[in-house]
């Protein structure tokens, strides 16, 4: 909307004036009438119907009824504390109308005698009704307003509450704005879209979205905005896109050479899946145009993305380029170290791992190798991003569980070079579909969605702390048999001292009921030294002790084969995508593997969810669906993205549908006409340049 009126600052509105208007501006972030306009209410109440006093239901729902005030008094409670109480009739009965707050300036507006239209949530004390804070309003000026049957409720502040500017008043400033600007708003999408999907006119939409006159109207109210909503921010997303790919060179890797054959005819240790096949196709396509590669590699834990990196990294050799792995932790640095150089360990191959704790001797060293080119792969955590860290020349850089790098952690990686590295992002959090069109709609994803040959689907169960004596005596079958078991406990970050209790008491119990010699246990937990844990760690893999009693420590890439029970302590106090990466810690081996989540018998009902979806599916996509619906899109991608979407109307779970439909449209619209430059796509194309100098949801996407 290039309206110029709708750039009018907000206190010229007749009846906003400059204090309201900078309370608006604090609270709401409402600054010119634009902003007005898309301030959409997050619920509707049907005002259809009026309620007479003796219909008046112990609901706590909202009604509203006519009748008149006939007392008010100022009633004193607590320490200094006063309240005003009005009694309001009609011909039926009686209720009391309660203030806690702005007692002068009620009191003085208030008409005793008079018919008004009171509206509120009803409340009961014994025999009587309570209303506290109504929403009051003349019966005659009720009669004349522009209202609608389905009345809008906006979302709104204690502030704004307690400084008079209540739900009513909104709605009057939003009737004033639609007088002012005569409801005429600039149609934003071009014609044939608004045949082709049945949408109606912006114009409508607006005035629908404020003052339904029916339900229907109202749902399609929402639809149009929300598509248009959803439909900008795609544009946006594939636009970027396309332009890097046209505008951002990268190198070129048109070799598939020397180590990448040896590594795939001579040292596969088993061979790959087709999902891997697929992935690496897609990865080798991008690396050989001249364009940079921006790939999202989703994988559930265990699907084998290791080796896929590493294929990637052999083929950026075989162009005479050096590769890094980036990844969130030192464990996980370190175990992609590992696991990298016990693949390659037949190639001649120089790898090397630079962490916080990396002595001055070796990273003295790394800096020289780096700088002549003879350090090939270099594996690492944030330690990578640091200046004095200067490559040769970077062709290839990989991200692990990137969710938890800012984007300017990972523009300092780009730096490194005159021609950006190409860039592949793993992660073994699945995201869904419906956010990683969102969050990561300017990357390519590929996703590996089937696990290497040979494993067992991971059985996984409820039980109750009343079985207990059950899963121990199948722990100690398990253990016959030869595997090992980890015990896990949850981790609350308000209360150490209270999870290292229960973590001890839970040691002291476990070494009560598995004695020595016969069983031998290892712990780790946060308050112990990191030589400590890396000590019990290898004994435990190494089979010199049979349970490992744990905090969530271990949640990320342990690799232990032959660990095939995974016992969950207050399963319920976990997140549902933290107990799918605790589960995916068994099932590494050929055996069948399983999964106990033991909990109290008092349950949520989240947590009760979160327990059957644990149990009825091993798909990681299908959790973090399910996840998704629970925490909503903010949670899931950690702090510094949570700010991502905050969307005005749609929403990125219940609007799925809708979202599909958006990118579809987008992406036709640009294959069609990619700089949006055709006449009908004027208008299109002012609103999407306003768009991108707004600051709101592009600064966050990767």
């Amino acid at each position: 909307m290039s309206n110029s009126l709708l750039q009018t600052p907000i206190e010229y509105l007749k009846g906003v004036g400059p204090q309201r208007g900078e309370l608006l501006r604090k609270e709401l972030g409402i600054h010119r009438y634009e902003d007005l306009v898309n301030f959409y209410p997050n619920r509707y109440i049907d005002r259809t119907r009026y309620y007479k006093i003796n219909e008046l239901q112990k609901n706590d729902s909202e009604v509203q009824i006519i009748g008149k005030i006939i007392h008010i008094k100022t009633v004193e409670f607590g320490k200094a504390k006063k309240r005003l109480v009005a009694t309001f009739v009609d011909e039926t009965g009686e209720i009391e109308l309660t203030w806690f707050q702005g007692h002068k300036w009620i009191r003085d507006s208030l008409k005793l005698n008079v018919p008004y239209v009171i509206f509120g949530k009803v409340a009961s004390f014994g025999n009587t009704f309570n209303m506290a804070h109504p929403e009051m309003e003349l019966l005659a000026e009720h009669e004349q307003s522009l209202r609608s049957a389905m009345q809008p409720v906006y979302p709104s502040t204690e502030t704004l509450t307690n400084r008079g500017i209540s739900n009513r008043v909104v709605n009057k400033m939003m009737q004033q704005l639609f007088v002012e600007t005569q409801a005429k708003f600039i149609e934003t999408l071009p014609a044939y879209l608004l045949d082709e999907l049945k949408l109606i006119p912006k114009n409508a939409a607006l005035f629908n979205i404020h003052f339904p006159k029916s339900q229907e109207l109202l749902s399609k109210a929402q639809f149009r905005l929300k598509f248009e909503e959803l439909f900008f921010i795609q544009l946006q997303l594939i636009t970027k896109n396309l332009v890097r790919k046209h505008k951002i060179k990268g190198h070129p890797f048109t070799v598939v050479g020397e180590n990448f054959n040896n590594f795939f005819q001579n040292h596969l240790p088993f061979e790959l899946t087709n999902a891997q096949k697929k992935v690496l196709k897609e990865i080798r396509n991008d690396m050989g145009t001249n364009a940079q590669m921006n790939r999202l590699l989703q994988g559930d834990v265990g699907s084998g993305k290791t080796i896929v990196a590493l294929m990637a990294m052999l083929i950026a050799l075989d162009n005479g380029f050096q590769s890094c792995l980036m990844a969130p932790t030192e464990i996980l640095a370190n175990q992609h170290f590992n696991g990298l150089t016990e693949l390659a360990k037949g190639l001649n191959i120089n790898i090397k791992i630079l962490t916080g704790s990396t002595k001055t001797a070796d990273r003295k060293i790394i800096h020289e190798e780096l700088e002549n080119g003879s350090l090939h792969i270099l594996i690492g955590t944030h330690a990578l991003l640091e200046d004095k860290v200067q490559f040769h020349n970077l062709g290839l850089a990989i991200i692990d569980e990137q969710h938890r790098f800012g984007v300017e952690q990972r523009s300092k990686l780009w730096q490194k070079n005159d021609i950006p590295p190409h860039i592949l992002v793993m992660t073994a959090t699945p995201i869904p579909r419906t956010l990683a069109m969102s969050l990561y709609g300017d990357l390519d994803i590929s996703v590996i969605d089937e696990l290497p040959p040979g494993r067992k689907p991971i059985q996984t169960v409820h039980r109750y702390d009343s079985n207990r004596l059950k899963v121990w005596k199948f722990i100690k079958d398990e253990i016959a048999k030869g595997r090992q078991i980890y015990i896990v406990y949850p981790l609350i970050q308000e209360s150490e001292t209270m999870d290292y209790k229960d973590l001890m008491d839970g040691y002291e119990s476990i070494s009560r009921d598995f004695p020595l010699p016969q069983y031998s246990i290892s712990i780790v937990h946060g308050k112990m030294k990191p030589a400590d844990k890396d000590a019990e760690m290898k004994r435990f893999a190494e089979g010199k002790t049979n349970i490992m009693v744990a905090t969530t420590v271990i949640e990320v890439g342990v690799n232990i084969p032959n660990a095939s029970v995974m016992i969950i302590e207050s399963a319920e106090r976990f997140g549902l995508s933290q107990l799918h990466q605790l589960r995916g810690r068994v099932g590494r081996g050929a055996e069948q593997s399983y999964c106990i989540l033991m909990t109290s018998f008092k349950l949520s009902s989240d947590s009760k969810v979160r327990l059957e979806t644990m149990c009825q599916t091993n798909d990681g996509f299908e959790i973090a669906e399910v996840d998704l619906k629970l925490r909503g899109p903010g949670d899931i991608m950690g702090k510094q993205q949570s700010g991502v979407l905050q969307l005005q109307i749609a929403d990125l779970v219940k609007d799925r549908d809708i979202l599909m439909v958006a990118r579809n449209e987008a992406l036709k619209l640009l294959k069609k006409d990619p700089s949006m430059t055709l006449p009908e796509h004027q208008t299109l194309r002012t609103v999407f340049i306003e768009l991108s100098k707004k600051k709101n949801i592009w600064n966050y996407i990767s």
